[in-house]
């Protein structure tokens, strides 16, 4: 083989070498940057999932803590001897975004009660001005919350309490009808004979407005549904999520 012959073949070698090497960098390249996107989109499902997980909401047990009232309406679900963390809910019975956090925390609330690991209470208010809607807001608020103050403390007011969040009117519209409310509590197991013609004559309906504007100023609440924790108020991000809410409540406990 002549001179020029080898050193052809030698280019050639050097030639196919660098291809193969090309070749093999694309590849590394192609895999580096698979395993990078698989790697986004592990982490991106991770947090759909973290997210979803923390927003699903508990399923209720079926064991209530003791419901007592006290004068001003207050209502407290707790086992004996548990005191803190304290969950103060302030909620208005015609408020979208307490329907909003009853169907999402609801349950959490009501199983901390129940395992011992909080004291919840609970602080129907009233927070629509009476201007707004014409009065029909306002006016639903009122008849709602005056006619769960007329349900006896117990499981049965939970029950009541939950059905007044289903049967939530709109906003615009005059709902919570007062043959409703008394049909609502027989279907709730309410026995007290007093309880229908307490519905009727909304007869706690103006300790309620005194209460609820009281409750208002003295815990300085600007919006319904509040949350707070010993006092300290629990930011929305949290307290629509139950399983950070959860988490909130039991750290409040150690």
């Amino acid at each position: 083989m002549g001179k020029a012959a080898r050193d052809q073949s030698a280019r050639d070698r050097i030639k196919a070498q660098r291809e193969a090497e090309r070749k093999k960098e694309r590849a590394r390249r192609v895999a580096t940057m698979t395993t990078a996107a698989v790697v986004a989109v592990a982490a991106i499902g991770a947090g759909w999932w973290f997210a979803a997980q923390s927003s699903r909401p508990e399923q209720t047990t079926t064991a209530l803590a003791p419901i007592t009232r006290a004068a001003d309406g207050t209502v407290v679900m707790a086992k004996p001897g548990v005191g803190k963390p304290v969950v103060d809910v302030y909620e208005d019975f015609q408020c979208p975004a307490c329907k909003a956090l009853e169907e999402t925390s609801a349950a959490t609330l009501k199983n901390l009660a129940a395992e011992g690991k909080a004291k919840v209470v609970f602080h129907t208010v009233t927070i629509f001005p009476q201007e707004m809607n014409k009065g029909v807001t306002r006016g639903n608020s009122v008849r709602g919350a005056a006619a769960a103050r007329c349900v006896p403390a117990g499981p049965s007011w939970m029950t009541y309490h939950d059905r007044l969040f289903k049967e939530q009117p709109p906003e615009t519209a005059e709902g919570f009808a007062l043959d409703d409310l008394v049909a609502w509590g027989e279907d709730a197991g309410i026995t007290d004979p007093n309880f229908a013609a307490c519905v009727r004559n909304q007869q706690h309906a103006a300790a309620h407005v005194s209460d609820s504007d009281k409750k208002l100023e003295a815990a300085k609440i600007e919006g319904t549904p509040t949350l707070k924790i010993d006092g300290t108020a629990v930011d929305n991000n949290v307290a629509f999520a139950p399983a950070q809410l959860r988490q909130a409540i039991l750290d409040a406990a150690k």
